[in-house]
C-alpha cells in the first residue's frame, strides 16, 4: 500500500464510514468567525464557540474531509498529559504550574469521555491505560524518575512493573520493566473527528470540505479567506492548521518544525499469534527511548506500530509526496521483529505517514495577530488528541474576548524558543538527530544537547 493515496493506505481513513462530503465553498459567503482547518483543533474550537455564543455564525474550511491531516493519521493513543512528561512540565514551567497542568489534563480527558458518551459518538474510545517500557537499565531508572514526577504533580495511580511483570503483560524479550499510566486512552482517530464534525453541524457550524484555503487577506473591517475563486468574508479567523500553518502564515515557521511520523498496521492476528504475545489488557505502549516506538492493538485484532523518529523535509515542506517513506517502513518492520520475534512473519498491509508540528518545548503555543482578527494555536508534538480540546477552549475564549483561567497558563502566555531558519535549520536537525541517536544507543548527552536544554529546548521523553 506504499504507493496508494492516503485515503486507502491509512488504516483509519480506509475504514471511514462512507458519507457525502460536506459542501464545498463556492462563490461568496459570510461568517462571523472562520476556522481554517477541519482537524481536532478546528472542530473543538467550533464546538466551544457555539457553546459560549450560540448565535455566532461559525464556519470551518477543510482542504479534504475532516481529519485529512494529522488528526486522521495518528496512532489513536490518548494521553492525559499536556507536556510530554511530568518531568518536562516541571522543568519547563515549575512545580506549581506542572501540578496545574496535570490537573487540567486529567479533567480534560474525563470531560472528553463524558462528551463522547453523552453525544452518542462511537469513537471506539476506551481507557485501558498505557505502558512506558524500559529497554535498558538506564530506562529503568528513568521510569523511577517518571513515577516520582507523577507523584510530585499529584497524578495518582501510576505504578512500576518489574521486567517479569511487564513481559507477563506483553511478551517482548526486550522489556526490563514498565511504568503504568493508568488513565490513558485509545480511540479511532477518524471516528473521533467524524463524531465531532456531526456534533458541530448539529450545533449550526458550516463545515466546508474539499476547500483548500489559498490566502487570508486582512482588510479594513473584514477578513477575506480565499479558496481558489471562492471567498469567505468574516470578522475573525482562527488558524487551526497545525503542521500546515506556515503555508498561510509564514512567520509561524520560526516557532515549529513540520515533521512526518510513519506508521504500520498489520493484518489481523490469528488466535495463536494473540496467545503468543498476551496483551490481554490492550494498553497502548511507548518505550522509554528518545526516538521511541509506539504501538497499540486495534479493535479488530491488528497491531499498529509507529516510530517517533520523524522526518524533516528541508524548507519546511509538507506535501502529499511525503505521505510514504519506504526507508521508514523497512526500519519499522525491523524494529517490530526485534520486539516480537514470535510474530516475525506478520504482514503489514497498511502503511502511511502524516505531518505533526513540533516545538522546542514539546507543548503547543498560541498567539493573536492583525489587531486581534487572527488567532492561532498549534504545535502539539504528537500529543494532540487530548490537548486539542484544551486548545479549542483557549482559542474560543480568545476569539470571543471572554475570560478563562486557561489564558493565564504559561504555555499560552509564553511562546517556545524559536528554531533557526534555513539553511541552518536542516543542519541543526541533522546534528540533534545524530546526538539523540547516540544517547538512545547508550551514550551520554554531549555538549550540544546540554547546551540546548539550558536555553529551554527539550526532547521527547
Amino acid at each position: 500500500m506504499s504507493d496508494l493515496p492516503i485515503e486507502q493506505s491509512c488504516f483509519w481513513m480506509a475504514r471511514r464510514r462512507k458519507r457525502p462530503a460536506g459542501e464545498k465553498l463556492e462563490g461568496s459567503a459570510e461568517a462571523d468567525i472562520a476556522i481554517v482547518g477541519g482537524g481536532y483543533t478546528g472542530l473543538w474550537t467550533a464546538l466551544f464557540l457555539k457553546e459560549l455564543e450560540p448565535r455566532r455564525r461559525v464556519a470551518i474550511l477543510e482542504q479534504g474531509l475532516v481529519a485529512h491531516g494529522g488528526s486522521g493519521r495518528n496512532a489513536g493513543i490518548v494521553g492525559e498529559q499536556i507536556d510530554h512528561s511530568h518531568e518536562l512540565a516541571i522543568a519547563h514551567f515549575g512545580l506549581d504550574e506542572a501540578r496545574r497542568l496535570a490537573r487540567i489534563g486529567r479533567e480534560n480527558l474525563d470531560a472528553m469521555e463524558t462528551f463522547l458518551r453523552e453525544r452518542g459518538i462511537d469513537a471506539r474510545f476506551e481507557r485501558p491505560g498505557q505502558l512506558i517500557v524500559a529497554l535498558t537499565s538506564a530506562h529503568v531508572e528513568d521510569l523511577r524518575t517518571g513515577l516520582e514526577a507523577a507523584e510530585r504533580v499529584g497524578s495518582p495511580g501510576w505504578k512500576l512493573l518489574s521486567g517479569e511483570e511487564a513481559r507477563a503483560e506483553l511478551a517482548s524479550p526486550l522489556y526490563l520493566g514498565a511504568l503504568v499510566a493508568p488513565r490513558n486512552a485509545l480511540v479511532d482517530p477518524v471516528r473521533l473527528a467524524e463524531g465531532l464534525r456531526a456534533a458541530a453541524v448539529a450545533a449550526g457550524v458550516r463545515v466546508y470540505e474539499n476547500t483548500r484555503v489559498s490566502r487570508i487577506s486582512f482588510r479594513r473591517n473584514r477578513v477575506a479567506v480565499a479558496a481558489g475563486d471562492a471567498l469567505l468574508s468574516t470578522e475573525k479567523v482562527i488558524l487551526a492548521a497545525n503542521a500546515y500553518s506556515h503555508q498561510l502564515r509564514r512567520s509561524l515557521a520560526f516557532r515549529f518544525l513540520p515533521l512526518y511520523d510513519y506508521i504500520l498496521v498489520s493484518e489481523p492476528l490469528t488466535a495463536e499469534q494473540r496467545r503468543s504475545i498476551g496483551w490481554r489488557s490492550g494498553r497502548g505502549v511507548v518505550d522509554a527511548r528518545t526516538f521511541f516506538n509506539y504501538y497499540r492493538p486495534t479493535d479488530d485484532g491488528r497491531i499498529l506500530w509507529g516510530t517517533s523518529e520523524a522526518a524533516y523535509y528541508g524548507g519546511n515542506r509538507v506535501a502529499e509526496s511525503f505521505d510514504h517513506s519506504p526507508k521508514h517502513y523497512a526500519a519499522l518492520e525491523e524494529s517490530f521483529r526485534r520486539h516480537f520475534p514470535q510474530l516475525s512473519s506478520l504482514k503489514f498491509p497498511y502503511r502511511w505517514g502524516g505531518p505533526i508540528a513540533s516545538t522546542t518545548r514539546l507543548t503547543p503555543f498560541f498567539g493573536t495577530a492583525e489587531r486581534g482578527r487572527l488567532d492561532y494555536g498549534l504545535g502539539y508534538t504528537g500529543h494532540g488528541i487530548a490537548s486539542t480540546r484544551i486548545a479549542g477552549r483557549i482559542l474560543a475564549h480568545r476569539a470571543l474576548e471572554l475570560p478563562s483561567s486557561l489564558l493565564d497558563l504559561e504555555m499560552v502566555r509564553r511562546k517556545p524558543f524559536p528554531f533557526p531558519p534555513e539553511p541552518f535549520r536542516r543542519a541543526a536537525v541533522a546534528l540533534v538527530t545524530g546526538a539523540l541517536r547516540r544517547v538512545d544507543a547508550g551514550g551520554r548527552p554531549g555538549l550540544l544537547l546540554k547546551a540546548l536544554e539550558r536555553i529551554g529546548i527539550s526532547f521527547s521523553s
